[in-house]
């Protein structure tokens, strides 16, 4: 029988559980739980993490996993490790559910950047008025480009705050170009930071960007090791009912 481990914390995984549900698939949502107020799920729930490779593979191996989907954020490139060397030590077949990156479109004006460290770098100079979209788990990471004015937008209200000169908005996606477009026109913002996460859910600011004729610094995903990659949910259900 299979036991299916979902690897969360998306819209994709959120997706894949509505299906898996409906199907009478035996299945876990795991996620890391940094949002304070999740959405709900249909099906049993973990939360925080496994303590690395060896943690997943035990985790695995006690409560009989049979198939493991990692549905977690592009950039949630630890997770996407831990899983490769867990699954591969347990002989467990893994599958990931990946949104497709964005691409550029004409009229966008992007800058791309390896990783976070590089789009740090990349801030140093004159002021400017940031749209800094990369999630609160980086905002330390930009403390040292303190000069910038930033705009911040977070699904929970941070704790503390790194960076001196920020507004923040507390708001959960999916957003609108026309939103997005009057966020950056109030806040005057000359240049946005984004990782490329893609997907609908947060495409908008893009568009917003492109509308305004703002540079757009793109922060692209962290390379993974070769694995069997699905976009779409049924992919993954025929994966699972044909081993």
């Amino acid at each position: 029988m299979t036991t299916l481990l979902i690897l969360g914390g998306t819209t994709e995984a959120n997706a894949l559980a509505k299906a898996v549900s409906q199907q009478g698939i035996a299945a876990v949502y795991s996620y890391a739980g940094r949002v304070e107020n999740p959405r709900p799920r249909p099906l049993p729930v973990r939360v925080g993490g496994f303590g690395g490779p060896e943690g997943l593979a035990a985790y695995i191996h006690e409560n009989a996993i049979t198939h493991v989907v990692d549905a977690t954020h592009p950039f949630a490139a630890r997770m996407s490790r831990n899983a490769i060397e867990a699954c591969t030590a347990t002989r467990t077949p893994l599958a990931a559910l990946t949104r497709a990156a964005w691409v550029s479109q004409p009229g966008d004006v992007w800058r791309h950047v390896p990783d976070i460290a590089a789009a740090v770098d990349a801030l140093s100079g004159d002021a400017q008025r940031v749209f800094l979209a990369v999630g609160r788990m980086h905002l330390e990471d930009f403390s040292t480009q303190p000069q910038h004015s930033y705009l911040l937008r977070l699904v929970d209200e941070p704790d503390t705050l790194p960076l001196p000169n920020a507004e923040v908005v507390v708001a959960r996606g999916p957003f609108t170009e026309a939103d997005d477009r009057a966020l950056m026109q109030r806040h005057g913002t000359q240049l946005v930071v984004s990782k490329n996460a893609g997907g609908t859910g947060a495409r908008a600011k893009l568009d917003a960007a492109r509308a305004l004729g703002l540079p757009v610094l793109m922060i692209d995903r962290p390379v993974q090791p070769k694995r069997t990659e699905f976009s779409q949910v049924a992919q993954v259900l025929d994966w699972l009912s044909h081993p």
